[in-house]
């Protein structure tokens, strides 16, 4: 399959990334190219921008959570259809989990590893501010030099001046790499943030769009976009298949099971392939906001509840008091509920001392001081809704809250010598534990089945 590409890379974090990828995505759909938007490793909510540039779900690629061999196949899978693919990378362009090197260890799941994967021409994203004239061809010359990535061009963010561009221009023009764009500083399109990164697109609604047409305008005023367009076709043919949800799971012939997807503001976090693999595994997926709904959608057989932002809408969770007293009685009768860290919080029994669901009698959430951020290697220590005991998954956590008790006296993981971690009561299971259900499929299978069982 031949599908032009570009990967988005970058020195380091705060590089600009993000803008510049978003921007080029908003302006390639604005010249009528379909996009398919991707993005390196577990982040949920640059792939909201992404989509609003483009109209397509926007996708991840990690082969942490996912497994290596999966990456080219999701890719293709998201890309279907798409003009042009363009993925974002994570943090510096060959950093990834920790340990040794060439995508066994440092730089596996990185930026590069992707990148390799994909075998796509890399465009890096240099901080001008911080790179101080003609040490910028230094630097681009360390990075290009480094790995086997092949990097086609530079784009030159925060540029000060006329002067400054003109500068870092005769540099890399002599070390031999063409300058795909140069932005000046641009704070009028920057994108607020808070104790987890940016504040998800889902929450921003017009200020979101707006923020993304004016990086796409900025990126199209700033960028070589045929340049940039004849680099992505200069990436070489993909000769594997395209990713299926349907052959990944184990269909259902009967009645197609209802499992409500938690959503709106508060619950943002969620990647796109688990509601498709549910739908392959033949439920009926629909979506439910726990801030506005005052009730499960008729004939709701099963709940999934992701991660998001609820302690930021504590209060608001807590006044609908009707969809929280339904969702403690469905948990109660033995439905099945899937929870993961936002949804963890809102079924506990409070949440900085705004009553919340009461599923997990006792348990109290609060906010703490420190991020709990990284990937997870977990094994399941107990028999639950999606998982049997000692079966071993590849997740990740990213909160900034506590629960005491920290697991119920059934616990759902454990994922360090600390001790187990989550909640698994009935068939309800909820813990901190982010996973992408496309290197678990059989999660998918599993609760599509418990929510077809007949109950008294």
């Amino acid at each position: 399959m031949n599908v032009p590409r570009l990967v988005i890379a970058a020195p380091a974090s705060g590089s600009g990334k993000t803008t510049v990828a978003t921007g080029l995505m908003a302006a390639f759909a604005g010249r009528g190219a379909a996009v398919s938007p991707h993005k390196v490793g577990p982040d949920y909510i640059d792939p909201g921008y992404h989509a609003l540039a483009t109209g397509r779900p926007g996708r991840n690629l990690d082969p942490w959570l996912t497994g290596e061999e999966r990456v080219v196949p999701l890719f293709l899978h998201g890309a279907a259809g798409a003009d042009l693919a363009i993925v974002e990378g994570v943090m510096g362009l060959y950093d990834g989990r920790t340990g040794s090197g060439d995508f066994g260890g440092g730089d596996f799941a990185s930026t590069a590893h992707v990148a390799t994967l994909l075998d796509a021409p890399v465009v890096l994203v240099v901080d001008a501010s911080a790179a101080a004239g003609r040490s910028v061809a230094a630097l681009v010359h360390g990075f290009r030099s480094f790995g086997a990535v092949r990097v086609g061009g530079v784009i030159l963010n925060r540029l000060g001046s006329d002067a400054h561009e003109a500068m870092c221009r005769d540099a890399l023009d002599d070390l031999g790499v063409p300058v795909l764009g140069a932005l000046r500083r641009h704070e009028d399109a920057a994108t607020p943030s808070r104790h987890l990164g940016l504040v998800p697109a889902a929450e921003r609604d017009a200020a979101a769009v707006a923020s993304v047409r004016r990086l796409g305008e900025l990126v199209a005023a700033s960028c070589d976009l045929d340049a940039l367009s004849a680099l992505a076709r200069s990436a070489p043919p993909i000769s594997a298949g395209a990713w299926d949800p349907a052959a990944e799971v184990e269909g259902s012939a009967g009645p197609r099971p209802r499992v409500a997807v938690a959503g709106g503001a508060a619950f943002t976090f969620g990647y796109a392939e688990n509601e498709e693999l549910l739908a392959a595994a033949g439920a009926d997926v629909v979506r439910f906001d726990p801030l506005r709904d005052e009730s499960l959608p008729d004939g709701t057989r099963g709940v999934v509840v992701g991660g998001g932002f609820p302690e930021v809408y504590a209060a608001e969770l807590a006044a609908n008091g009707r969809l929280r007293a339904e969702l403690a009685a469905f948990a109660g009768a033995g439905r099945p509920v899937y929870a993961e860290c936002a949804g963890l919080l809102y079924l506990a029994q409070e949440l900085d001392g705004a009553p919340m669901c009461g599923v997990l009698d006792g348990v109290k959430a609060t906010m703490a001081p420190r991020l709990t951020l990284g990937y997870r290697a977990a094994v399941a220590v107990a028999d639950s809704v999606v998982a049997r005991t000692g079966e071993r998954l590849h997740g990740h956590e990213f909160h900034r809250t506590v629960t005491d008790p920290a697991h119920g006296d059934t616990a759902a993981w454990q994922w360090s010598t600390s001790g187990p971690a989550g909640f698994v009561q009935g068939d309800c299971v909820a813990s901190y534990l982010h996973l992408h259900w496309a290197g678990s499929p059989w999660f998918a299978s599993r609760m599509v089945h418990a929510c077809g069982r007949e109950r008294d």
